[in-house]
Order: structure tokens, then C-alpha cells, then sequence
């Protein structure tokens, strides 16, 4: 098994840098590039649309193993299999609409509204463990998806940091099948699909970045990284499903935060986040993006720990708190100016 796991992720891997290439000189063939602003933490034309390369890997291998993968054959099939990347597809096409002519939000915030909702309808049992009403505990889990869309969307701004979120999520929710004694589902191997094709993007996208993933890519793997959190949750593992993705949901949401209550517009572009504070202190897209992967992995085995069959209540509840004093150094090291001789050449 872990030999076609091996084959799985590198084939994925191969693919993804392979059609990102591909695609990348269509878009420099076409002028589609991303073109700096005030707003931007880069200061080069670079194509965007990345996210076709990775997209275009990471659906078909959804449903393939959704079906047939044979370590998986066991698992009845449901209808997530092919209603989650459909959904996912439909969000990647409204986003590559916007990303050559912006739509405005109401557009966009729609179609997230129906595949939130439609995903939700999905979920193997509810987010919070019955602790609420069916409804609200299905409404709740709907604007936690769209939220983390949004989020997932508004972090890819420094080259490389994407890719490092969606590998780590993956690869933990991944380790996490391959520690289970009820051994790998589907949940885990689509995790290792996204996480391979996110290191695939990683290869034209680390510092200096040569093409951007871009709404058509941000949106969808959101979409995809947060319903695979919400079936984690689903099946009990609700400390997991916070720890993985704890580094984006803070600095996206204290930035968030910060920005209504100053009476800001928020859903305007900015370089308020952390990291882009960090970028704008001195150090450099790679610097800050390989400290991104390096609390990951601190995040990941904290989050694998917390679903052991010893790690209780109590055992959880420290391990989210330790993920939280983790995180919280890393904002405070992206919020210190780095002193002038030790900036990056």
C-alpha cells in the first residue's frame, strides 16, 4: 500500500509541474499576467493562472479514487465523489471569469453560497458532534467553508506560501489515515492528491515565482482543503481539523478583524496580513514561506497526536493550545523588522 502511494503521489506531483509549465506558456503567449500594484508584494509581470495546471490534476484523480482506487474499494461510493469536484470545477470557472475581468463579489459569493451548501449536505455526520441543532450545525459548518474559501484566497499573495499550506494540510490529514487503525479512506488519499499537486505548483512557484496560482486555483483548492477539514471534523477529529490550517485561519482573520474595525472595506485587496508585513520588514517570499512549512510541520504532528486513542478531552485541548503559542510566535517574528544588515540581499 504505501508503495502505491508512493507512485500515486509522485505522479501527481510529475503531472501537476508538468501541465503548470504548459499552461504557464500559453498564458505568457496570451499577455495574461498579473501586473504589480500598490497593493502587491512582487514587482514583476508574472503570468497567472497556475491554478489550471494544478486543477486539471487534482478533479479527475478525485474521482478515480473517490471509485476505484483499489486500497480504498472497500468504502461504498457517494455522491461526494463527483458532487465535491464538480463544485469545485464550478468555482474554478467563476474565478477564471473574474480573474480576466473582475465580476465584482456578489457573483462570486453566490456560487460559494450553493457548493458551501451543496457540500455540506454531503458530510459524513455533523461538525460539532451534535452539540447543536442539525440546521444550525449545517449553517455553521456552510459559513466556515466559505469563510475559509475566502480566506484560503486573500493568504496567496507572497510566492510559495500557497503551495506550503495545501501540501502541509494534506500531508496531514494524510498521516492521520495512515495512523488510524480504521486505515485510509478516500478522505485521506484525495489529501495526498491535493498535497502532491500543491508541491507539483511549488516547483514554478517558490521564490522568484515564474507563474501565480490565481483565483482559478486559490478558490477551488480552498474549496476542496476546507470540505476535507469539515468531513475531519465530521469523524471526530475536530482538533485536527483546527490545528492543520491554524497558521492561515489566524493571520486571516485577526487581519480581518483589524480591518472592520477601522471601517475598512474588506473584501478590497491590501497588504495588511502578516506575512505580507513580513515581506514589507525586510526578509524575503522564500524566507517567509519556508517558516510557513517549518510551523507546519510542528502543526501537523501536533494534530496527529490528537487523534490517538489516548489523546482525550484534556490531551486535545493542550495540543490546541500549543498549536496557538506556535502560531502566535510565528505572527509576532512576521510583525519584528528585520535589522538592516540582515536583510536579504
Amino acid at each position: 500500500m504505501i508503495w502505491n502511494l508512493v507512485i500515486l503521489a509522485l505522479a501527481t506531483a510529475m503531472a501537476s509541474t508538468i501541465l503548470v509549465g504548459l499552461v504557464r506558456r500559453q498564458l505568457l503567449r496570451r499577455g495574461i499576467l498579473d501586473r504589480p500594484n500598490a497593493r502587491s508584494s512582487h514587482d514583476t509581470p508574472t503570468p497567472r493562472g497556475g491554478g489550471i495546471g494544478v486543477i486539471a490534476v487534482v478533479l479527475p484523480l478525485w474521482i478515480i479514487l473517490a471509485f476505484v482506487w483499489p486500497d480504498a474499494i472497500h468504502r461504498e461510493p457517494s455522491a461526494a465523489g463527483w458532487a465535491i469536484p464538480l463544485a469545485a470545477l464550478a468555482l474554478a470557472a467563476i474565478s477564471w471569469i473574474d480573474d480576466l475581468r473582475s465580476l465584482g463579489a456578489l457573483p462570486r459569493l453566490a456560487m460559494q453560497l450553493v457548493t458551501a451548501l451543496a457540500g455540506v449536505m454531503l458530510l459524513p455526520g455533523p461538525v460539532f458532534q451534535g452539540l447543536l441543532p442539525a440546521w444550525l450545525d449545517a449553517g455553521l459548518a456552510a459559513i466556515g467553508w466559505i469563510w475559509f474559501v475566502n480566506l484560503f484566497n486573500f493568504m496567496d499573495g507572497i510566492d510559495g506560501i500557497t503551495g506550503i499550506e495545501a501540501a502541509s494540510i494534506g500531508v496531514g490529514i494524510l498521516v492521520i489515515g495512515l495512523v488510524s487503525a480504521a486505515g485510509l479512506a478516500p478522505l485521506h488519499l484525495h489529501a495526498l492528491v491535493v498535497a502532491a499537486a500543491a508541491a507539483g505548483f511549488l516547483v514554478w512557484n517558490w521564490s522568484p515565482a515564474r507563474i501565480f496560482l490565481g483565483d482559478i486555483g486559490s478558490v477551488p483548492m480552498g474549496y476542496l482543503l476546507g470540505g476535507l477539514l469539515l468531513v475531519l471534523a465530521a469523524t471526530g477529529h475536530w482538533a485536527a481539523a483546527l490545528i492543520l490550517p491554524l497558521y492561515y485561519l489566524t493571520d486571516a482573520t485577526l487581519t480581518l478583524l483589524r480591518r472592520l474595525a477601522r471601517g475598512e472595506k474588506v473584501w478590497q485587496a491590501h497588504r495588511e496580513h502578516f506575512y505580507q508585513q513580513a515581506v514589507q520588514n525586510g526578509r524575503g517570499h522564500g524566507q517567509v514561506s519556508l517558516a510557513v512549512g517549518l510551523v507546519n510541520l510542528a502543526l501537523i504532528a501536533l494534530a496527529v497526536f490528537t487523534t490517538v486513542p489516548f489523546a482525550g478531552m484534556i490531551w486535545s485541548l493542550a495540543a490546541l493550545a500549543t498549536a496557538f503559542a506556535l502560531v502566535t510566535g510565528l505572527l509576532v517574528w512576521m510583525k519584528r523588522p528585520l535589522r538592516p544588515h540582515a536583510r536579504p540581499v
